[in-house]
C-alpha cells in the first residue's frame, strides 16, 4: 500500500463518496488510488466549478465536500470556491498536489506557497510531509471542517510523498461525533422573560438556522408564541414563508418595507445570525434589544451588539424557549398591516405583459412552475435581490443564494450539484449573463453527468448590479455594458437544448415544457431592469411607515 491508497482509505472512512476536480500530473498516484476505490471522480472543466460543486454538497448535506486540483494554477483556481465555502459556512476540503519536496529537479517551476495562500481563506491548511500522519491529519481536517462554524480546509499532498510505501497495518482513525453543548437554564429563563416583557417582539431567521435541522423548532416557536418573523437571504425557507406571520426577506439593509416593522419593534430575537451576511438591519442605541440565539457567541461590530446571548444547540434552545414563553398576548396589528401592505406590493407586475420581461414577472413565473421542494440556485447579480424579496420559499435550502462572498460564477455549478444529489426534484440555475459566462464551460459537465436542469440566463448585456449602484450614487452610466454571444447556439454547441423567450406570455409554458422534457435546457431571457430604480430606489424613498 502506498500513501495515496491510505489517503483514499481515510476519505472512504469519512464517508466520502465523490470527489470533484481537475487532476494534474502531481495527483496521478492519488488518481490511481481513487480509480481502485469506491469513490466517484467527477471531472469538471475548471477547478472553480469543482470547488463550487463540493461546497454545495457540503451546504446541502452537512458533510464535507471534497475537491481536487494540481499545484500552482490549479490550486489558485480553487481560491474563490474556498472563500465561498469559508464565508458561507459550507464544509469543504480542497486537496492540491505539489512538486516533490524531498528531491526536486525542476527548480521553482509552477511552485507557489499554496499552504500559506490558503491559510487566510480556510479553517485549516496543511502540507502532508510524513506518511505516518496521513490518517490523523485527514481525521482532524474533517472534524474542523464540520464543527460550528463550518468552513473550508485544505491539504497539500506532494508528489513524492503520495507515492511512498506505507505499512499495511496503517488504518484510518475512527470517526467520532461530539454532541453540541446546550444553553444553560438561567439564560433560557432570562431570554423568556425579556420576550414576555417586550411589547413588539420580532423573530429574525439567519443563515445559521439553515445549516442544521432547526425548522421544526423554529416553526413551533412561531406557532405557539404567535410572534411575527422575517429572515435574511440565506435564512430563506427555514420557516415556511407562506406562513401568515411572515413579514418578508431582508434583501436590503435598510429602508425597505420590512424595516418599518423593525423600527417599531422593541426586541429582535435573532436566530442563527452570521456576521458575514450583509446586515439585515442596522442596530443603534435606541432602546431596541436583541437576543442572539446561535451555536456560537456573537461577533460584535458597529451594527451588531446583542444584549443577551443564548449560546448552544439552536433547536434545544428554541424548544425550551417555546415552553418557557408560551402564547404571547400582544398587539401585533401593526405587523399585520405591514404584511398586508407588503403582500400587495409583491403582487405588482407579476403578470406584466411587457417585453423584455420585468423582474417581477420572471420571479412570479418561476415560482408558479417550481413545486415546494423545487430548488433554485442563484448566481450573483441584481436579480438576486428580486428573488430574495419576491420569491416565497417553503422548504430549507430550496433557494440557494450567496449573501456572504457573493461570488459571480457559482450559480450553474451549484445547481448542477443540487440536480445530481436530488435527481427527482425540479432544479433551476438562475444566472445573469455576466455570471453565466464565468463558468459556462460546466454545461459540458452537466450534459456528461446526464442531469435534469434548467438554466435561466437573464440577459441585459451589462453588469446590472453595479450599473444600478452607479444610478443610486448619481454617477454617469459608464463602463459596464458588453456584447453577449448567441446563448442558444452556445448551449447547442455543448449538447444543451437552447431556447430564447420572445414574449412574456411564452415564458411560463416554456419552463414547463423544459422540465417535462428532461435533460439540460438553457433559456435566454431578456430582462428589463428599469424596475430597479422605480421599485428599489424611488418608491422606497417615498415610503411612509405609518401604515
Amino acid at each position: 500500500m502506498n500513501a495515496s491508497e491510505l489517503f483514499v482509505k481515510a476519505l472512504e472512512n469519512e464517508g466520502v463518496s465523490v470527489v470533484y476536480g481537475v487532476p494534474g500530473e502531481e495527483n496521478l498516484d492519488l488518481l490511481e488510488a481513487l480509480r481502485k476505490s469506491s469513490i466517484e471522480l467527477i471531472l469538471t472543466r475548471h477547478e472553480q466549478g469543482a470547488g463550487f460543486m463540493a461546497a454545495t454538497y457540503g451546504r446541502l448535506t452537512g458533510k464535507v465536500g471534497v475537491c481536487l486540483a494540481t499545484l500552482g494554477p490549479g490550486a489558485t483556481n480553487l481560491v474563490t470556491a474556498g472563500a465561498y465555502a469559508q464565508l458561507g459556512a459550507f464544509p469543504m476540503m480542497m486537496i492540491t498536489g505539489q512538486k516533490p519536496i524531498k528531491k526536486s529537479k525542476q527548480g521553482q517551476f509552477q511552485i507557489v506557497d499554496v499552504v500559506r495562500m490558503m491559510e487566510p481563506l480556510t479553517k485549516y491548511s496543511r502540507q502532508i510531509v510524513n506518511v505516518n500522519r496521513i490518517a490523523a491529519t485527514i481525521r482532524e481536517a474533517f472534524r474542523v471542517a464540520q464543527e460550528e462554524r463550518p468552513g473550508a480546509v485544505h491539504l497539500e499532498f506532494p508528489e513524492d510523498v503520495s507515492a511512498e510505501p506505507v505499512e499495511d497495518n496503517k488504518v484510518p482513525f475512527q470517526v467520532s461525533h461530539a454532541r453540541r453543548p446546550e444553553a444553560g437554564d438561567k439564560v433560557i429563563r432570562e431570554a423568556a422573560k425579556i420576550i414576555r416583557n417586550a411589547e413588539y417582539p420580532l423573530l429574525l431567521v439567519g443563515a445559521g438556522a439553515n445549516r442544521k435541522l432547526v425548522r421544526k423548532a423554529l416553526s413551533e416557536f412561531v406557532d405557539k408564541t404567535g410572534v411575527y418573523f422575517f429572515n435574511t437571504q440565506m435564512g430563506k425557507g427555514v420557516v415556511d414563508e407562506y406562513n401568515p406571520r411572515f413579514l418578508g426577506t431582508a434583501a436590503l439593509s435598510e429602508n425597505d418595507y420590512i424595516h418599518c416593522a423593525i423600527d417599531r419593534s422593541d426586541l429582535v430575537i435573532n436566530v442563527g445570525h452570521d456576521v458575514v451576511e450583509k446586515p439585515p438591519f442596522f442596530m443603534n442605541h435606541n432602546g431596541r434589544k436583541v437576543i442572539h440565539v446561535n451555536f456560537n457567541s456573537a461577533t460584535v461590530d458597529n451594527v451588531y451588539f446583542p444584549q443577551l446571548e443564548v449560546v448552544g444547540d439552536i433547536s434545544s434552545s428554541l424548544f425550551r424557549l417555546t415552553s418557557e414563553v408560551g402564547g404571547l398576548e400582544k398587539d401585533f396589528s401593526y405587523f399585520r398591516r405591514i404584511r398586508e401592505h407588503l403582500c400587495d406590493h409583491l403582487r405588482e407586475k407579476t403578470s406584466d405583459p411587457g417585453f423584455p420581461l420585468k423582474p417581477q414577472r420572471i420571479v412570479a413565473d418561476v415560482r408558479r412552475v417550481m413545486p415546494a421542494d423545487g430548488v433554485i440556485a442563484l448566481d450573483n447579480g441584481m436579480y438576486k435581490i428580486w428573488f430574495a424579496r419576491n420569491y416565497l420559499a417553503s422548504e430549507p435550502n430550496s433557494v440557494l443564494l450567496d449573501n456572504a462572498l457573493a461570488s459571480m460564477g457559482a450559480g450553474l455549478p451549484s445547481a448542477m450539484e443540487v440536480a445530481r444529489i436530488y435527481p427527482s426534484r425540479r432544479v433551476m440555475a438562475v444566472t445573469g449573463d455576466g455570471g453565466f459566462m464565468m463558468n459556462c464551460q460546466e454545461l459540458e459537465t452537466a450534459v456528461r453527468l446526464g442531469l435534469d436542469l434548467v438554466v435561466l440566463v437573464l440577459n441585459d448585456s451589462a453588469y446590472g448590479m453595479i450599473r444600478w449602484k452607479q444610478y443610486i450614487m448619481g454617477l454617469n452610466d459608464f463602463g459596464l455594458e458588453f456584447t453577449n454571444p448567441d446563448f442558444v447556439k452556445l448551449a447547442e454547441s455543448f449538447g444543451v437544448h437552447g431556447h430564447r423567450v420572445a414574449q412574456a406570455d411564452d415564458f411560463q409554458p416554456l419552463l414547463e415544457s423544459c422540465f417535462a422534457a428532461g435533460g439540460v435546457h438553457l433559456i435566454d431571457v431578456p430582462i428589463d431592469y428599469s424596475e430597479n430604480n422605480r421599485v428599489l430606489v424611488d418608491e422606497l424613498k417615498e415610503k411612509v411607515c405609518l401604515i
